[in-house]
Order: structure tokens, then C-alpha cells, then sequence
């Protein structure tokens, strides 16, 4: 975002960590979309036993007071707090590990085998090197590689 510097993205997320931390819960991704006067703030949150919609409006009735006072929002804007969905991003070691045995798609920064896109499942991550079965085949990525991971919904 041209609107929202490095460093407000990064104090947003301090922010956020303090708050999700104290009621227990992890915070997944931050985004700012819109542009500075039509701003939107999405934080997506998670804890293994699954979050409610009492913990979406708790963390939202707790940082929308912090960011206000901190004043880091170069205008108006709207804050959405929500979990990152069946299909959640998968950003770090502890992603990979929690969700092994899970379905996920990844993208890589550069081709490997001719390729840059891989689905397959998670088998977890051994410093820094995710692990991925693809049709009998396994596969490491090392995360500095990937470029995008996200869970693959299964019904």
C-alpha cells in the first residue's frame, strides 16, 4: 500500500499481537486495502480450537480504541476482524507444522522441476524446509521459496 508505510504495517501488527496474545489467540495475516480515505484494516485471527464470532468482536472492541489513540491510520477507515477461512494462508514454520497431514497449495518464488505451483499434502517443517507429498512423491520447499502457501479445502 502506497497509503500505509512499512513501518504503521508493522506497528499495527505490534498492536495486534499484544491484543490477540492476551485473550489467547494468534494473529494470521494483516491487510490494508483502500487507499487513505477509504481505508480498510483486515486482521485475521486464529487459535487451534477454532475462533467465534465473540472473539472477533472482543479483539476488534480492544485494538480499534489502541489504533484510534496511536493515531497510525493515515485517515478514515474500517476495521474487519475475522478468521482466515478454510483456506488460510500458511506464512510460518509453526503453520506448516500445525497443519500437517492438511492439503495445501503452494506457489514458489522460482520454478523447481519446470514449475512454480505444487498442491500436495503437508508432511510439516524441519528448519526452514517444508515437506509436501505430491503422488507418492515428496517434496521441500524451503520457506524463503515460497512465495504463497495456502490450505486446500476438503468436503
Amino acid at each position: 500500500m502506497a497509503w500505509a508505510h512499512e513501518r504503521v504495517q508493522q506497528e499495527i501488527h505490534k498492536i495486534a499481537e499484544r491484543v490477540a496474545s492476551s485473550t489467547g489467540l494468534e494473529i494470521v495475516d494483516i491487510e490494508l486495502r483502500g487507499g487513505p480515505r477509504n481505508g480498510v484494516l483486515r486482521i485475521f485471527i486464529d487459535c487451534p480450537e477454532g475462533i467465534t464470532h465473540m472473539d472477533c468482536e472482543e479483539v476488534s472492541r480492544q485494538i480499534g480504541p489502541i489504533l484510534d489513540v496511536e493515531d497510525l491510520m493515515p485517515g478514515p477507515y474500517r476495521l474487519e476482524v475475522s478468521s482466515p477461512g478454510l483456506d488460510r494462508k500458511l506464512m510460518k514454520q509453526s503453520d506448516y507444522e500445525r497443519f500437517a497431514g492438511k492439503k495445501a497449495r503452494i506457489k514458489l518464488r522460482l520454478p523447481m522441476e519446470g514449475r512454480k505451483q505444487f498442491t500436495g499434502r503437508l508432511r510439516g517443517c524441519i528448519e526452514g524446509a517444508v515437506t509436501v507429498e505430491s503422488a507418492g512423491t515428496l517434496r521441500q520447499f524451503r520457506l524463503e521459496d515460497i512465495e504463497q502457501a495456502r490450505l486446500v479445502v476438503e468436503l
